[in-house]
C-alpha cells in the first residue's frame, strides 16, 4: 500500500533534515518541520507575521522547544535565542498537546513528510503511514554537528550526548516511551553506512 504519510525520527547529526528534504522532493511531497511548530503557535494566538518566515519559523521553534525542556544543545542547532520566558507563550503543557494536534491535522492532509518531533509516536503506526528513524553512530554524529556549528570534538560530542538525552526525555514526556526501539519504527537507517542520497532513496521506495 503506497504511504500518504512519512514519519522521519533522526538524532542530532544524523542527516535526518537532509533525507526528509529529498525524500519530499522524490515522492512530490510537502514537507513539514518548524511549520509544525508554527501551526502549533498560531494555534496559540501568534501573529501570522511571527512565523511567516523560515527564519522566523526556525527560531520560535528553537523557543518553543526550549520552552518545553529541551537542551540547550538541541536549541542551539535551531538558532534558539540564547534567553526565553515560557510565559511569553504560554505552558509548556499546552504546547506538548497543541504541537500533537498539528502533527494530527498534518497528516490529515496526506502526502507529506513529516521531520521530527516524534510524529512516528503521535501517529502510531497505521495503513498509509510509514514510520522512519535516520541514525549514526556518536562518532560521525558528532563528527557532523562540529562541522556545521564550528565546534571542536569535544563540544560536538558534548552537544550529541546532550542532544541525546534531550531526545529521551522528550519521548519520555509526550508519548511516555521509556526506552526508543527499532521496533517502533518500520526503517530503520545507519547513515554510518547508508549515503544521505540512498537513505532518501530507500525510504521513497519503501513508501511507494
Amino acid at each position: 500500500m503506497a504511504c500518504t504519510v512519512v514519519s522521519i525520527s533522526h538524532a542530532s547529526g544524523a542527516g535526518g533534515e537532509d533525507v526528509g528534504r529529498l525524500v519530499a522532493e522524490q515522492l512530490g511531497f510537502s514537507r513539514a518541520d518548524e511549520e509544525i511548530v508554527a501551526d502549533a503557535a498560531a494555534s496559540a494566538g501568534l501573529e501570522h507575521g511571527d512565523v511567516a518566515s523560515e527564519e522566523r519559523r526556525r527560531s520560535l521553534a528553537a523557543r518553543l522547544l526550549e520552552a518545553m525542556g529541551q537542551s540547550g544543545a538541541e536549541a542551539w542547532a535551531l538558532g534558539a535565542t540564547p534567553a526565553f520566558n515560557p510565559n511569553e507563550v504560554m505552558g509548556s503543557a499546552d504546547l506538548r498537546g497543541l504541537i500533537r494536534q498539528a502533527i494530527e491535522d498534518t497528516a490529515a492532509r496526506g502526502n507529506v513528510v513529516i521531520v521530527a518531533h516524534a510524529a512516528s509516536h503521535a501517529l502510531g503506526a497505521k495503513p498509509g503511514h510509514l514510520r522512519v528513524l535516520v541514525t549514526a553512530s556518536p562518532e560521525t554524529r558528532a563528527t557532523r554537528v562540529g562541522e556545521s556549528l564550528g565546534l571542536d570534538a569535544k563540544q560536538a560530542a558534548r552537544a550529541v550526548k546532550d542532544s541525546d538525552a534531550a531526545r529521551r526525555d522528550y519521548l519520555k514526556r509526550f508519548y511516555g516511551v521509556d526506552e526508543e526501539s527499532p521496533t517502533q519504527y518500520d526503517l530503520v537507517v545507519n547513515t554510518d553506512v547508508v549515503s544521505i542520497d540512498r537513505a532518501a532513496e530507500l525510504i521513497a521506495q519503501a513508501a511507494s
